[in-house]
């Protein structure tokens, strides 16, 4: 018997995975071997910045977004290995950043209720909701992860991508999709997901790189979003139709910033230097707020039906 030829994990896209347009362009060449794409690669704390995929962009909506593309299963594969002790080391920043996140949806919607993190990686925005009073639920692909949430915060977190998350946990007061966007080949599937998710009048909190701002455009082809685990990039425009056409109205925008350790910044910048002894453990005393202004945080109301 003729064994089945094996199928590639990657494929040229002919339509915009935002609109859906056909009118489809080579925007710049990509500069690694994608085919290569591991684990280690797609890591939040990765540190490959420069690398990219082929990238097209949209006639319609002007979306930039890896092509050929990996299919969602392949990703999912991927994320699904990662383990990745670097992220917890810099939960006291992190949790910094996830607090303004809270304190906004807890002015726009002053009722807490059941939260949703997609992508919840080890649980920190999580537990710093449950503090609050809100009810956390969230999914995370990582197998490391989900055992960390769980060894280090108590939380018990779905296991798996964001399209098996069953209907029968009910709907959301609000959903988060915190620098998870840009690391899908789907992004109208995921945001029409998270959108299903919500209670009609229930909040999205979304971030993700804005391939159009000042920063992207200063550092070129240094810009630290450019990275292998990034497949889209969005402009205000992009997203502005992604969420749109999910039903979901844009009510705040502003700008996320990130606060780290020093020791995490120097060794992004010097990779391998740093790593013990004193000066590492005094850079990692240090914090540092990066307000670069080139990432959008979004909060967008599901629109209550008529």
């Amino acid at each position: 018997m003729t064994p089945a030829p094996e199928v590639s994990p990657f494929s040229l896209l002919s339509a915009c995975p935002v609109c859906g347009s056909p009118d489809v362009s080579s925007w710049k060449k990509g500069n690694f071997a994608f085919k290569d794409l591991n684990k280690d690669q797609v890591k939040i704390t990765d540190s490959e910045y420069g690398k990219i995929w082929d990238l097209s962009i949209c006639g319609r909506c002007r979306h930039i977004f890896a092509n050929p593309s990996p299919s969602p299963d392949f990703i999912a594969s991927l994320y699904g290995e990662v383990e990745d002790p670097s992220y917890d080391e810099e939960s006291e920043g992190r949790a910094r950043n996830f607090l303004v996140i809270l304190k906004v949806l807890e002015r726009l919607r002053p009722a807490k209720g059941k939260l949703f993190d997609v992508g919840a990686a080890t649980g920190i925005l999580l537990a710093l909701a449950r503090g609050r009073g809100w009810i956390p639920f969230g999914v995370e692909p990582s197998g490391w992860a989900v055992a960390r949430a769980r060894e280090g915060h108590g939380l018990f977190l779905l296991h798996g991508s964001l399209d098996g998350v069953p209907e029968s946990l009910g709907l959301f007061q609000a959903v988060t999709m915190v620098d998870i966007i840009e690391h899908t080949p789907a992004p109208r599937e995921a945001v029409a997901k998270a959108a299903a998710l919500l209670e009609d009048g229930g909040w999205l909190c979304l971030v993700t790189p804005d391939i159009r701002s000042a920063a992207a455009r200063l550092a070129g082809k240094r810009w630290w979003h450019l990275r292998p685990g990034h497949l889209a990039y969005f402009s205000k425009e992009s997203l502005e139709r992604l969420l749109g056409d999910a039903g979901l109205r844009i009510v705040e925008r502003r700008r996320y910033a990130w606060t780290f350790s020093a020791h995490y910044l120097a060794t992004r910048l010097f990779p391998g230097a740093f790593q013990t002894g004193r000066f590492a453990s005094f850079l990692k005393r240090i914090r540092i707020k990066l307000a670069l202004r080139d990432s959008f945080e979004i909060y967008a109301m599901k629109a209550p039906r008529p």
